[in-house]
């Protein structure tokens, strides 16, 4: 059964709901769909309601070439998070909470958060040239998502030291021999594959489903403690003149 669908009212972020599956589409391909703080709301909204309007399965992807670059740092320095109860914060809590199986469908650049969004998925399908980067020590930042914690547990301590703190950008084949990616599929073959999987996980018994989930998830405790000190070291260093320097090094190169 075919639900209505809803659009974020910037269009930056849109979500429909159909047979059980709720599709996100990061859609703001001509800033290569970089977060601003209304997305971080629409993004959060989407996740938050999900399961209540009845779907069974989440699946995120990005219009265009790139899946996710990151924060809009022009947006961010406009729109500083504060504290815990800024946008960004409560839309990666309600990632975290999400009760719902999530699958992403990621082609082309992953930065930041569109990294980090990956390691709370249940399924990740990438197109070839995938590309995955969390450069938040780069820009004078700590990681968030409660990525200190998931990606050390998923790759190991030293690769995930070579990611956080040198930077390294790592292509879809690393991506998958670490355990991030489930499965590499053809570009033009990628939205196909990642809607087949939601829907068979959306025919199989809901309860069950859930159950499974959570039990996959039984350390969230531990999960978002993580985010909160994460939050915390976050706030404090966007403060900073290092980082200041550093974010204005970007926009310099």
């Amino acid at each position: 059964m075919s639900q209505p669908s809803a659009t974020h009212p910037d269009g930056a972020v849109s979500f429909q709901d159909r047979d059980g599956i709720r599709t996100i589409v990061l859609d703001r391909p001509e800033k290569k769909n970089a977060m601003t703080e209304v997305m971080w709301i629409g993004l959060g909204t989407a996740f938050a309601t999900a399961a209540s309007a009845g779907n069974r399965v989440v699946l995120v992807t990005g219009r265009g070439a790139t899946f996710c670059a990151g924060n809009d740092l022009r947006d961010f320095l406009e729109h500083p998070p504060k504290d815990e109860n800024a946008p960004v914060f409560r839309c990666l809590l309600a990632m975290a909470t999400l009760e719902l199986p999530l699958i992403a469908a990621v082609r082309g650049p992953a930065v930041g958060i569109g990294t980090t969004l990956l390691l709370h998925c249940d399924l990740v399908y990438a197109a070839p040239g995938a590309k995955l980067k969390v450069p938040f020590v780069d820009l004078g930042l700590v990681p968030e998502a409660g990525s200190s914690l998931l990606l050390p547990r998923r790759i190991g301590r030293a690769r995930a030291g070579a990611m956080l703190l040198l930077g390294e950008t790592i292509s879809a084949e690393q991506a998958h021999a670490d355990g991030i990616i489930t499965r590499i599929v053809p570009d033009e073959n990628l939205d196909t594959e990642a809607q087949a999987a939601a829907a068979i996980i959306a025919a199989k018994p809901r309860q069950a489903v859930l159950e499974t989930k959570r039990l996959l998830n039984h350390d969230r405790a531990d999960l978002l403690a993580a985010i909160h000190r994460e939050a915390a070291s976050f706030c404090r260093l966007l403060e900073t003149e290092e980082a200041r320097t550093a974010i204005a090094g970007f926009f310099r190169r």
